[in-house]
């Protein structure tokens, strides 16, 4: 059923518009050839994406100042290499490794179902990730947003209530006239106590076969697709 209230799409970036672990996987794979390093790729994407939460939480309790991601995923990297054993490689190399997170491709489903939701709604990331990056990573994946927002804009990470009521200032909206998409229904719960409507859309490949987060939806969210296209043709009716 379609929603004219809901004016604005705001979109978690990391696994609900790209697959970020086959993108971190094949990077890897470049990596090692390049540097002639033997690794299990798989798991070094893994226990790379697995500092994202931990190095996060630093800024949240003021461990670390406001350090945007792309500089958190940077020092996330050389405990990897060290638990990895991988030694040797120069900074230079270390930082281009680094923009990985910059070519992560999209689902095949999310450029198409974007632009279609695009023709009615204002469409914009509501990512961890800095500005930089959501720039970058638009461009190399084709994604059509109208605007960049996140957690830079706010200089608060997801789930604290300032990032997603940050974005709905910017837009010059009210929460109920947002509606944040997510694979990751921690993330939907967050945005919904300040305000916003729900959709959720489960990415079962995220973190690779049989391991399918977010089994079964809460009966809360407002919208439940099987992907973005399908989210579409809910909302435009």
């Amino acid at each position: 059923m379609a929603d004219s209230q809901v004016k604005a799409l705001i979109f978690d970036v990391f696994g609900t518009v790209v697959d970020w672990r086959s993108s971190i996987i094949k990077h890897g794979k470049n990596f090692g050839r390049i540097h002639g390093l033997e690794a299990d790729w798989d798991a070094f994407a893994d226990a790379w994406r697995g500092k994202y939460g931990p190095f996060m939480n630093k800024v949240r309790t003021g461990e670390l100042p406001w350090t945007n991601l792309d500089a958190l995923h940077r020092m996330a990297l050389e405990e990897v290499l060290d638990e990895f054993k991988i030694t040797g490689i120069s900074d230079e190399a270390k930082a281009e490794f680094n923009l990985a997170w910059h070519d992560l491709k999209p689902w095949p489903d999310s450029v198409p179902g974007l632009y279609r939701l695009k023709a009615r709604h204002i469409i914009a990331p509501m990512s961890n990730g800095n500005i930089a990056l959501m720039t970058n990573m638009a461009k190399n994946g084709g994604l059509p947003w109208d605007c960049i927002l996140g957690a830079e804009v706010a200089k608060h990470y997801k789930p604290d209530p300032e990032s997603y009521l940050t974005a709905v200032q910017l837009l010059g909206l009210e929460p109920h006239q947002v509606m944040m998409v997510a694979a990751h229904q921690g993330d939907l719960l967050s945005a919904s106590k300040v305000g916003l409507n729900m959709a959720f859309v489960p990415r079962p490949l995220e973190r690779g076969p049989g391991r399918t987060p977010d089994p079964t939806p809460d009966p809360s969210f407002n919208y439940v697709a099987t992907d973005f296209v399908d989210l579409a043709l809910q909302l435009n009716g």
